[in-house]
């Protein structure tokens, strides 16, 4: 029985993982659950799963989680350094990185500091921290599991293939817009972009989707992930959302991962690594599909991909920098302060007022980050909406 963690636990990716707890109630032990805000649902969970400790980040919702409390076996603690202390007491076998945005950066680093695996899908950890996450792994030799359904769809096409590939083909539903003119973009509401024709999604990162900035955060961390160049690194608009990405090999073969839309299949994976398990959970019907299509990314339409390139491409704290400024960009329009086009051209001009430095601690990360979010706080008020 493995014991974990869920970090993240009232998000999307986290009630998913419990999906999986409950499909294999033998097979994992929950010690520690983590959530911000959200204290009835943790509640919820802290009496169905009885972890050891349950940890909020918001102190609001702490002090309700405490005077609701009723004799649960779950010890509650506040805040991120209870959260970071807790990891080294608590035995665990996997950390489930489901906390949205950069704050979850450091219970990861953590985690992987002192040798647990962890079951990523956290993108920001690998995006802005990519550098102190490899020292971490040199260190302790502990592993990352990819959740993202692309990154999981590599990663297994990649497993038994040797060092023969030519390239990873990104799959993109192209999210709301992919069909849609400029004019029709300028006119984009938050209503409109947080409307997945294919996923269910947190806001922010479905906003990323919206923008294909998801998509350049993933080839950021596939560069890290599998070590490949960002010229061998491509994106292709797949609408069916059917095949979670591919690998290319040398001698022309391609592998390729298909399934449903799905993510309980790609946590699955990461928790019960190496081996598979019988779910059940529906199964790709192949007699229902109209087909399979694909095409580039337009670049004029979709500039937020360029830059995740670029900010990959420069290296350092640059990856740090975007990731910090889209994040504010997305809040930013989430609060009907910018406009959708504007949420690139926000961070691009972050990115040009940044000289980038090579990262040597979590520290240095975090003044970065807090740098390009005020920056981007900053230079919001001069563009026009």
């Amino acid at each position: 029985m493995k014991n974990i963690a869920i970090l993240g636990s009232t998000g999307s990716i986290g009630t998913q993982t419990l999906e999986i707890v409950d499909e294999f109630p033998h097979e994992f032990s929950v010690k520690l659950l983590a959530g911000h805000s959200n204290d009835e649902l943790l509640l919820a969970q802290c009496v169905k799963y009885q972890p050891e400790y349950v940890i909020l980040t918001d102190k609001a919702a702490y002090e309700r989680f405490c005077q609701n409390n009723v004799q649960l076996k779950s010890k509650p603690l506040w805040g991120m350094e209870q959260l970071l202390n807790i990891l080294s007491e608590v035995p665990l076998d996997l950390v489930v990185g489901a906390m949205s945005g950069a704050v979850g950066i450091a219970p990861t680093l953590r985690a992987l500091e002192l040798g647990i695996d962890v079951a990523l899908a956290n993108k920001e950890t690998l995006v802005a921290g990519g550098d102190l996450v490899r020292k971490a792994q040199a260190k302790t030799q502990a592993k990352i599991l990819p959740v993202d359904s692309e990154h999981s769809a590599i990663f297994q096409c990649m497993a038994q293939e040797g060092k023969c590939v030519s390239r990873i083909l990104l799959t993109a539903s192209g999210g709301p817009f992919r069909n849609s003119s400029l004019t029709e973009l300028q006119q984009v509401t938050p209503a409109k972009a947080l409307k997945h024709p294919n996923w269910t999604m947190g806001r922010k990162i479905t906003i990323d989707s919206a923008t294909l900035m998801n998509k350049g955060l993933e080839v950021i961390e596939a560069n890290w992930l599998f070590q490949m160049p960002y010229e061998q690194i491509n994106v292709l608009v797949h609408p069916q959302s059917v095949i979670h990405s591919m690998v290319e090999y040398g001698d022309g073969s391609v592998l390729a991962h298909l399934g449903r839309a799905d993510m309980r299949i790609p946590i699955q994976y990461a928790l019960t690594y190496p081996n598979r398990l019988v779910n059940h959970f529906p199964k790709l019907d192949f007699t229902s599909l109209n087909g399979l299509t694909f095409h580039e990314v337009d670049d004029d339409l979709f500039p937020a991909l360029g830059l995740a390139y670029e900010a990959g491409r420069t290296g350092k704290s640059m990856p740090t920098v975007l990731n910090a400024a889209n994040e504010m960009a997305v809040q930013l329009f989430l609060n009907e302060k910018i406009s959708f086009l504007t949420i690139p051209a926000l961070v691009e001009k972050v990115m040009t007022r940044h000289q980038p430095q090579i990262l040597t601690d979590l520290a240095q990360l975090i003044e970065i980050d807090t740098w390009a979010r005020n920056e981007a706080l900053r230079l919001s008020d001069s563009l026009v909406r």
